[in-house]
């Protein structure tokens, strides 16, 4: 018999288990819960083991966030199922929460040893809509506290190259949350988009349990950023898409610029080719577009992702390092452009 994908084993394992622990109508009530535990999310206080109902997910590409590992996981009520899009993320049904745990372990040479849990973060779909919450580890990494307000935590680590590191690393505020969430006025997750499920298995497992609905023969599939057999210019598109896309939209925060990098967008000018700016000023460095064929230094696109300086750096939200192989990657991008002519104005 042919053995099954580890993952939808997993499923079957806990689609055959008793009722989910989690307190589902915690998850949904207007005050939210003081502590991480008390969603009973997890077997554990330390959050390692998901609770029965409570699946554990990856992305093709997902969002930098300071070198961070990400622990992703989703709960649907019983019974429920989110709907297929084509575009956008999932339609999940009320009463989902989407949890992403950030962590670092001490050596990066090291990644499943010395693993510290720096915060955990809900989105829950309510009645009224997606609400974003965040959970702030102690230091026993026994619990996590809500923190509304947002919070600084100092982290040390040993990066994949050997060089110790320390960041300040930010807990967003309510409102970054919903700032870098925001899409039509609605917060909505980032991440979980077909495309972005869509490893080869992921999206059919779910289809098979029942907990995807509508799921075509031949859905999307978002590249890797870090596939090195795709295309450098489909790589660095996904890329733009998950750490740019959900502000740099048609109706995301940053609708009023013009910018728009979702990997869907066709438009030339959309995607910042020879694009100039709508409000010049220092984030722009001196330069006049965000993308000049064939020459990443004159594009400001590079100049903003290549800094860490308040003001200037993008995405403005979520990082305090730039991320050193994702502008090399955008760098090769343009770089590979052919070079052309700006256009007059």
């Amino acid at each position: 018999m042919r053995r099954l994908p580890v993952l939808l084993a997993a499923l079957l394992t806990i689609s055959a288990a008793p009722p989910p622990m989690v307190d589902a109508a915690r998850l949904v009530d207007e005050t939210p819960a003081p502590t991480l535990s008390a969603y009973r999310l997890f077997v554990d206080r330390g959050a390692r083991q998901p609770a029965p109902g409570v699946t554990r997910y990856t992305l093709n590409t997902p969002l930098f966030s300071d070198y961070a590992e990400k622990f992703r996981f989703a709960f649907l009520p019983a019974g429920t199922s989110a709907q297929y899009t084509a575009a956008g993320v999932l339609d999940f049904p009320i009463g989902t929460a989407l949890v992403k745990t950030f962590a670092y372990p001490a050596d990066f040479r090291r990644p499943d040893a010395d693993v510290r849990f720096i915060e955990t973060r809900l989105l829950v779909r309510r009645a009224t809509g997606w609400v974003p919450l965040s959970y702030v580890w102690n230091a026993g990494q026994t619990e996590a506290l809500l923190k509304r307000a947002g919070s600084r935590v100092a982290v040390d680590f040993i990066d994949a190259t050997g060089r110790s590191r320390t960041i300040d690393y930010a807990v967003p505020n309510t409102n970054q949350c919903k700032q870098c969430h925001q899409q039509g006025g609605d917060v909505t997750p980032i991440g979980p988009t077909a495309g972005n499920l869509n490893d080869g298995h992921q999206l059919a497992e779910w289809a098979a349990l029942g907990r995807l609905a509508g799921l075509p023969a031949e859905p999307p599939r978002l590249p890797r950023w870090d596939d090195g057999s795709a295309p450098v210019a489909d790589r660095a598109r996904a890329y733009l898409d998950v750490n740019c896309g959900h502000c740099h939209s048609r109706s995301g925060l940053a609708s009023n610029s013009g910018l728009y990098l979702r990997f869907s967008e066709t438009g030339a000018a959309a995607q910042g080719i020879f694009k100039r700016p709508v409000a010049a000023g220092r984030g722009s460095g001196g330069l006049s577009f965000a993308i000049v064929p064939g020459d990443p230094d004159a594009s400001i696109i590079v100049h903003r992702m290549a800094s860490n300086e308040p003001g200037v750096m993008m995405p403005q939200f979520g990082r305090s390092l730039p991320h050193a192989e994702g502008v090399a990657l955008v760098r090769a991008y343009i770089a590979a452009m052919p070079p052309g002519t700006a256009p007059q104005y």
